[in-house]
Protein backbone atom coordinates (compact mmCIF):
# COMPACT_ATOMS: atom_id res chain seq x y z
CA UNK A 1 0.00 0.00 0.00
CA UNK A 2 0.75 3.32 -0.64
CA UNK A 3 0.68 6.36 1.14
CA UNK A 4 -0.52 10.20 0.59
CA UNK A 5 0.83 12.35 2.98
CA UNK A 6 -0.67 15.67 4.18
CA UNK A 7 1.70 17.01 6.75
CA UNK A 8 1.21 19.94 9.22
CA UNK A 9 -2.38 21.06 7.70
CA UNK A 10 -3.54 23.99 10.04
CA UNK A 11 -6.95 25.42 10.64
CA UNK A 12 -9.25 26.94 13.02
CA UNK A 13 -12.55 25.51 14.42
CA UNK A 14 -14.15 25.78 17.83
CA UNK A 15 -12.86 23.35 20.36
CA UNK A 16 -12.32 22.30 24.12
CA UNK A 17 -14.72 21.39 26.87
CA UNK A 18 -14.29 24.86 28.97
CA UNK A 19 -16.80 27.24 28.84
CA UNK A 20 -14.60 30.09 27.34
CA UNK A 21 -13.01 27.99 24.88
CA UNK A 22 -16.88 27.28 23.43
CA UNK A 23 -16.40 31.42 22.53
CA UNK A 24 -13.49 31.30 20.31
CA UNK A 25 -11.92 29.56 17.38
CA UNK A 26 -8.67 27.57 18.18
CA UNK A 27 -5.79 26.01 15.95
CA UNK A 28 -5.75 23.11 15.44
CA UNK A 29 -2.69 21.00 13.28
CA UNK A 30 -3.46 17.64 11.43
CA UNK A 31 -1.14 15.06 10.15
CA UNK A 32 -2.64 12.20 7.40
CA UNK A 33 -1.79 9.45 6.18
CA UNK A 34 -4.15 8.19 3.36
CA UNK A 35 -3.20 4.31 2.23
CA UNK A 36 -4.03 3.89 -1.79
CA UNK A 37 -2.09 2.38 -4.84
CA UNK A 38 -0.58 5.29 -6.95
CA UNK A 39 0.48 3.06 -9.92
CA UNK A 40 -2.75 3.72 -11.67
CA UNK A 41 -2.41 7.30 -11.75
CA UNK A 42 0.96 7.15 -11.87
CA UNK A 43 0.84 5.26 -15.20
CA UNK A 44 -0.99 7.88 -16.42
CA UNK A 45 0.00 10.61 -14.66
CA UNK A 46 -4.20 11.11 -14.13
CA UNK A 47 -4.89 13.13 -10.77
CA UNK A 48 -8.48 11.11 -11.05
CA UNK A 49 -7.01 8.07 -10.41
CA UNK A 50 -5.58 8.89 -7.03
CA UNK A 51 -6.34 10.57 -4.16
CA UNK A 52 -6.70 14.12 -4.25
CA UNK A 53 -4.63 15.76 -1.64
CA UNK A 54 -6.07 19.53 -2.33
CA UNK A 55 -9.57 18.01 -1.95
CA UNK A 56 -9.03 16.22 0.75
CA UNK A 57 -7.33 19.46 2.33
CA UNK A 58 -10.27 21.66 1.00
CA UNK A 59 -12.65 18.91 2.57
CA UNK A 60 -10.92 18.85 5.76
CA UNK A 61 -11.13 22.55 6.40
CA UNK A 62 -14.69 22.71 5.60
CA UNK A 63 -15.36 19.52 7.98
CA UNK A 64 -13.60 22.31 10.63
CA UNK A 65 -15.94 24.96 10.26
CA UNK A 66 -18.96 22.69 10.02
CA UNK A 67 -18.29 21.27 13.36
CA UNK A 68 -17.45 22.07 17.33
CA UNK A 69 -16.37 19.98 19.26
CA UNK A 70 -15.53 19.61 22.81
CA UNK A 71 -12.90 16.62 22.37
CA UNK A 72 -9.95 16.16 19.85
CA UNK A 73 -10.50 12.53 20.06
CA UNK A 74 -14.01 13.62 18.93
CA UNK A 75 -12.78 15.90 16.01
CA UNK A 76 -9.97 12.87 14.96
CA UNK A 77 -12.99 10.10 15.22
CA UNK A 78 -15.34 12.03 13.19
CA UNK A 79 -12.84 13.33 10.24
CA UNK A 80 -11.16 9.69 9.89
CA UNK A 81 -15.02 7.94 9.24
CA UNK A 82 -15.79 11.02 7.16
CA UNK A 83 -12.21 10.71 4.84
CA UNK A 84 -12.76 7.37 4.72
CA UNK A 85 -16.17 7.65 3.17
CA UNK A 86 -15.97 10.48 0.87
CA UNK A 87 -12.78 9.65 -0.63
CA UNK A 88 -13.20 5.73 -0.34
CA UNK A 89 -9.70 5.37 1.91
CA UNK A 90 -9.16 1.99 2.69
CA UNK A 91 -6.70 2.86 5.90
CA UNK A 92 -5.71 5.88 7.20
CA UNK A 93 -3.09 7.02 10.16
CA UNK A 94 -4.03 10.69 11.53
CA UNK A 95 -2.53 13.05 13.83
CA UNK A 96 -4.27 16.21 15.42
CA UNK A 97 -2.38 18.43 17.82
CA UNK A 98 -3.93 21.23 19.70
CA UNK A 99 -0.97 23.77 20.35
CA UNK A 100 -0.88 25.70 23.85
CA UNK A 101 -4.07 23.24 25.22
CA UNK A 102 -0.77 22.81 28.22
CA UNK A 103 1.62 25.50 29.00
CA UNK A 104 4.47 23.13 29.29
CA UNK A 105 3.76 21.40 25.73
CA UNK A 106 4.39 22.43 22.61
CA UNK A 107 1.01 20.44 21.56
CA UNK A 108 -1.16 17.54 22.86
CA UNK A 109 -3.47 15.69 21.11
CA UNK A 110 -4.16 11.99 19.11
CA UNK A 111 -3.11 10.17 16.85
CA UNK A 112 -5.25 7.30 15.31
CA UNK A 113 -5.50 4.29 12.85
CA UNK A 114 -8.35 3.32 10.80
CA UNK A 115 -9.05 0.47 7.76
CA UNK A 116 -7.18 -2.21 7.31
CA UNK A 117 -3.85 -2.03 5.70
CA UNK A 118 -2.26 -5.47 4.00
CA UNK A 119 -0.29 -6.95 5.57
CA UNK A 120 3.55 -6.33 5.70
CA UNK A 121 2.61 -2.97 4.93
Amino acid sequence: MDRILIESLEFETVIGVYDWERTIQQRLTLDLELGTDIRPAAAGDDLAKTLDYAAISQRIARFADEHDFALVETFAERLAQLLMEEFAVPWLRLTLRKPGAVPAAAAVGVRIERGTRPEGT
